[in-house]
This record gives structure tokens, sequence and C-alpha cells, in this order.
């Protein structure tokens, strides 16, 4: 795989990477013939973002083709050796004319050099593991409620939060108006608790779909780093999401950029217990545990071709295009990781987290097995 970005595309290339650099310690990187795909997911698996790079984003873009009855190649690198390349994006802006990144398989190396002002080229060899394709399942289509708005919009009223609020209430009010305050816990008492809320109004907002009294919590982390790219991007942000417990999806789209963010809700403890309207093609049990994973019972997976966007269309109003040259089964077993809180959340709540896979099969995993009990309780005292 080789490509070469010129211009202010470099410096959105690093705006792209501090955004996936608050999702989790590893960028998954996967050439395809519809563009780059950079990925990322937390440890808990409440957390997926990628981002899709088109050829017309970059100035040469040569995916490398797969050897005969394989499958490409992808691999995973190191979150902070990747971030380090793109540190300082201000220099990005002022220095760097051009950067190329060259992946050599033999050599196990991904190569990135940026080429900056008076002849300084910067030469960056990064280790890399070969990995499987990353891929979170959901479907935007089946959810019942959607917004869409300029990043700059939600960047202006999450200005209000702390930095260190974990998490955010995104609700619906009469005539149409966007609630967002603060998560505050049952046990919490009120009076020694600071609560902060916002209403935006429907006029604020391209177009309002959502369900009456419909309330979902999420991580305000993850959502704060997708703000800052979108906003400095210019692009519009819409929001896809259902009740509690089912992810919320956070998409971007340009004619050479598409990104997705799929965040974990808090559940309603209420209405865990009562089974999942569709949402998905398949109808699967859902276990008895108030925090199961019941999102395969309605969510899909995505194809490659429905999550790596398309390379056609108009010129992008947000970034410069290039012209590209032309370059010559079992499931997974599916785990459910419940080791507590999401990071960046306090530890006693509980998200559910979301399952990846290549491939999402008819039929699912059945209930997880009763876990053996090594020791029991002891009758006396130590």
């Amino acid at each position: 795989m080789k490509c070469v970005i010129a211009g202010g595309n470099v410096k959105v290339l690093g705006r792209a990477v501090h955004s996936l650099s608050r999702i989790g310690d590893e960028l998954y990187l996967e050439p395809t013939e519809k563009g780059l795909s950079l990925r990322a997911i937390n440890s808990s698996r409440s957390a997926f973002a990628s981002f899709l790079f088109a050829p017309l984003f970059f100035q040469l873009y040569e995916p490398g083709g797969p050897a005969p009855d394989t499958e490409r190649f992808r691999c995973k690198v190191h979150m902070k050796s990747f971030l380090g390349v793109f540190r300082s994006l201000p220099s990005l802006d002022k220095s760097v004319g051009k950067c190329l990144i060259l992946l050599k398989h033999r050599a196990s190396r991904l190569v990135l050099q940026l080429h900056c002002k008076y002849g300084v080229t910067k030469t960056h060899n990064l280790a890399f593991q070969e990995c499987e394709r990353l891929q979170a399942v959901f479907d935007t289509q089946r959810c019942s409620s959607r917004l869409c708005a300029p990043a700059r919009v939600l960047a202006d009223a999450v200005v209000h939060f702390p930095p260190t609020l974990a998490e955010v209430t995104l609700g619906t009010g009469p005539g149409g108006k966007i609630s967002l305050r603060n998560y505050v816990e049952d046990e919490a008492e009120l009076s020694k608790t600071m609560v902060t809320e916002l209403w935006l109004a429907e006029d604020e907002f391209q177009s309002v779909t959502v369900s009456p009294g419909s309330c979902i919590t999420f991580c305000l982390k993850e959502f704060r780093g997708l703000l800052t790219f979108a906003e400095t991007s210019n692009l519009l942000l819409t929001i896809h999401f259902d009740e509690p417990g089912r992810p919320v999806v956070f998409t971007l789209d340009d004619t050479v950029l598409e990104v997705h963010l799929v965040l974990a809700t808090l559940s309603d403890l209420e209405s865990s217990s009562l089974p999942p309207p569709t949402n998905g093609v398949s109808h699967l049990p859902t276990p008895a545990d108030d925090f199961a994973d019941d999102l395969e019972s309605y969510m899909v997976a995505l194809e490659s071709s429905a999550c790596e966007g398309a390379t056609g269309g108009p010129p992008s109003p947000t970034f410069p295009l290039r012209t590209p040259r032309t370059a010559q089964s079992d499931p997974e077993e599916q785990e459910e990781e419940e080791d507590g809180a999401v990071p960046g959340t306090p530890p006693q709540k509980k998200f559910r987290s979301l399952f990846f896979g290549s491939v999402l099969t008819p039929g699912g995993p059945g209930l997880a097995p009763t876990q053996e009990v090594l020791a029991e309780d002891s009758d006396g005292e130590c």
C-alpha cells in the first residue's frame, strides 16, 4: 500500500488521528479499493470509530492488490506511535507540504514520511501487527430518531459542561426542542449535585425526527473528539438513536470522507426486561441478565460496500480533491465484556458493550455459561 497526501489534507488526516486517539490504544488500518480506512475501538468494546478516506482525498493512492485466493492485507499499530507523527497540528499546516504512507509487508514496517519546507524529510518507521477486519454492527436506517445539525451548534452546547464530565443525557421535549444535561445517578443527593441543562430549539437543526419523550445517556469524551474534528472541517453531524440501551450512531458524510462513531448507551433497567422491538434482520433470544447484550437482535453487519463510502460524486466543498494515479466459515465467537465501567466513566455504571466481527451470520450466541464457583463461602471467620 502506498499513498501520498498533499497540502491541507495532511492536517485533516492529523485531526482524524487525534479524534481516534480518544477511542482506543490501537489504530487499525485497512487499504481497500474504496479508500483507506482508519478504525479504533475502546477496551470495553462500547465505543467504535471509523474514518474512511476516499481515493480522491489522496494525491496518489495505491491500495495494493491481494494475492489470488487471499484476503487484502490489514494491520494495526500502537496509537501513541501513530499519533506522535501528527502530534503538532499547527506545524503540519505551516511546515509540512506532503505526507507519504508506505506499508512494507515483508519488513513489517509502516513508513510515514513528512516532506517539510527547505528540503527536510522526517521518516517514521512503525512496527505493526496483522489483524482481522474490525467492524461494528449497526443499522442507522432502523433508528426511530434522527437529528442533523452543524457541528458548531453542538460544540457550542457541550462547552457548557465541565471537561471532567463523564456522561451526558440527550432528550426530547415539547415543540421539537432538544435537551442536553449532565447525567446524575438516582442515588445521588440532588441538594449536593450541580445539574447543568440546556435546550436547543428545533430551528437550530437541519432536520429533527424524534420519538416523543426519547432519552439516551452516552459518554461525552468520545463525542467531544468527533465534534472537534467535525467543527474544524465545517461538516454536518447526524445523530441516529433509539431507546436506552441501544447504540447511538454519529455520522459525518462528505464526498471524500465518511465517518462513523458508535457509542453504547446507558441501559434502562425498567425496560431491559422487555423483549426488544425489531431493528435488524435476525430475531435472537435475549439472555435474562439485566445488562446482557442483545444488540444482535436489532443490528446488522455492514458490508464493506456500505461502510466504506463511495469515491464518485460532485467535488467536495470541504476538502481539496486530488486526481489519483492508476495503480498497476465459521462465525467468530462473540464475548460479552462486563468489566464494570467504560473508560472515563464512574465505575458503578454499566453500558451495553458492542459486538464486533467481520460477519454476522443467522443465529446467535447462546446464553453465557454459568461461572464455576472455585471457593465457597466459609462458615467460620478466618
